[in-house]
């Protein structure tokens, strides 16, 4: 990729963190309206204007995942389970853009709704978590997402959406091998969900990113989920709430 494709992903980072025109933190988050530009770099405040609550370190840890696959020659798209207001799917979506990757495929994924309701039957931790609740700021429409991608005017045929909750739609995805896997689906079923319909996707030396980590009902979902199947690659912070992974030949996931 020239220096000028690097500008351009720079600038993305930027745009879409919202680091540019900055904005008003959202209230329930911080308590109180100070944007900081260092704080924001690592993902705090959460900004109301921003596209992506994803902070600038996760975004270069995206594109250091993206283009180590794409080094390597590792096969497959890419997908985010979980997206607001579409972000870092934008973000990758660039990228393929930036490095001429035409044969590479977006998938977005979300219910467009917020997160599930909690009920009886809701894993614990979830119950206890209940961030239904603040469904007024986390749900997106898959509308305002398209329109998003549009302005990016990175919204065309290397773009597809999953609408709805991911055990009704990771299950029979039309995806048959994946390189880097994004899950931001906060809870534990969600992350659950996503591992088990996508992890066996995955191709050996693909990536897997964990945003929702220091959220213990994530966290629990993943080392459950490594444990069952035998998984022992090994873990990489990115920062002190979100890892990473890479997909040895060996590990199988089934």
């Amino acid at each position: 990729m020239k220096a000028d494709g690097q500008l351009y992903l720079d600038l993305m980072k930027r745009t879409l963190t919202n680091t540019i025109y900055r904005g008003v933190p959202v209230a329930w988050v911080e308590g109180q309206p100070v944007f900081d530009t260092t704080r924001r770099e690592h993902g705090t405040p959460w900004l109301n204007i921003a596209h992506t609550m994803v902070s600038v370190r996760r975004l270069d840890n995206l594109q250091f995942c993206l283009e180590r696959a794409l080094a390597d020659g590792v096969p497959g798209d890419f997908i985010e389970t979980g997206v607001w207001h579409g972000g870092a799917c934008i973000f990758a979506r660039s990228l393929f853009k930036a490095h001429g990757v035409q044969d590479r495929t977006v998938w977005v994924a979300d219910s467009f709704q917020g997160v599930p309701t909690t009920t009886a039957g809701s894993h614990p931790m979830d119950q206890e978590l209940a961030l239904h609740e603040k469904n007024a700021m986390l749900a997106v429409s898959e509308e305002t997402v398209r329109e998003n991608f549009s302005r990016y005017e990175l919204l065309d045929e290397q773009v597809s959406f999953l609408s709805g909750w991911f055990a009704d739609t990771l299950p029979g995805a039309p995806i048959s091998q994946l390189a880097v896997i994004r899950l931001d689906g906060d809870l534990y079923s969600s992350t659950m969900d996503a591992l088990e319909h996508l992890y066996p996707k995955l191709s050996p030396r693909g990536y897997v990113i964990v945003d929702d980590y220091g959220i213990p009902a994530c966290a629990t979902a993943v080392h459950e989920y490594r444990e069952q199947h035998g998984i022992e690659d090994e873990i990489c912070f990115i920062d002190p709430y979100s890892i990473y992974w890479r997909r040895s030949t060996g590990s199988s996931g089934w």
